[in-house]
This record gives structure tokens, C-alpha cells and sequence, in this order.
């Protein structure tokens, strides 16, 4: 059974100790909760130690994610319900607005949790920036099926 990897990365508005930025962990933890407890969550990688890659760089303070799910159709649903799309809302009061060319995730399919890490995250960023979106890495308007076929996610 195919699961389905989401990488993110954003630049938060100030540093990680300014009450804005603390009020978006506390958004996090209740987003991750969430997460944890719709039963569609596989895993969680830290970014504890993670050295930020290049595209993570720049003027604000950078925030990577790593999540393995069950399907692309649960990881969807979740992104743009609940608190994660409540954070979505807001998500101007503390992230830096994104530049033309950024890219603020990449969706890709795998066949087991122990294939996914950082390194492959931003393998798979890295390709989408220059190649686009194709079965390899994609976001969910230009998304892929299991079986590398275009799909539409509602």
C-alpha cells in the first residue's frame, strides 16, 4: 500500500522567541494533535538538528515539516479542514509572504515509511522547483495518484 509524504518549509515574521512566533507553536501543537488523532497520520520526523537547506534560507526564521499518511485524500482533507486550515487563515500573521518562485510544500509517494527523510525531502523540493510537478513530487493542484496518473482532490 502506497503512503503518501508532505514536506514543508516557511519563514516565520519574527524570531522563534517572539510571542508571535510562540502563538504559532501553539497552533502547531494543536494542528499535530490533531494530526495524531485523526488515525491518518503515519509519522512525524523532528527538525531538531535538521541543517536547513538553502531554499529554507533567507530574512526569517525557517520552520520545516515531515509527515508520512495513509493517503493522499486524508492528507488533503486534513490540510484544508480543522486547525490546519485555521492556521492557513492566519497564516499571515506569522509567516513571511511567499516569493514568486517558493514553494511552501511537496507531496510525493512512497512505499515505506523508512524510505522517507529529510534528505529526500528536499531531493523532492529541489526537483519540483526545477522540473514542476510530475508523479516524482507535486503539490495537490498538479497532483498524482499512487499509479502516476493525474488526479483531482476535492
Amino acid at each position: 500500500m502506497a503512503l503518501v509524504s508532505i514536506y514543508t518549509v516557511g519563514r516565520l515574521n519574527h524570531s522563534y522567541d517572539h510571542p508571535a512566533s510562540r502563538e504559532f507553536y501553539e497552533m502547531g501543537y494543536k494542528v499535530m494533535r490533531q494530526a495524531s488523532v485523526s488515525g491518518h497520520l503515519i509519522e512525524e520526523f523532528s527538525s531538531d538538528g535538521v541543517p536547513f537547506p538553502e531554499e529554507a534560507q533567507g530574512k526569517g526564521y525557517s520552520v520545516l515539516t515531515l509527515t508520512v499518511w495513509k493517503s493522499l485524500q486524508s492528507l488533503y482533507r486534513f490540510t484544508y479542514s480543522g486547525k490546519h486550515s485555521q492556521a492557513l487563515r492566519n497564516r499571515s500573521r506569522w509567516m513571511e509572504p511567499y516569493q514568486e518562485k517558493h514553494l511552501s510544500y511537496v507531496v510525493w509517494w512512497t512505499e515505506e515509511v523508512k524510505d522517507v527523510s529529510w534528505e529526500e525531502a528536499f531531493k523532492r523540493y529541489n526537483y519540483y522547483i526545477q522540473h514542476g510537478p510530475t508523479p516524482f513530487a507535486f503539490d495537490f493542484k498538479h497532483a498524482f495518484d499512487e499509479k502516476g496518473e493525474t488526479c483531482m482532490l476535492k
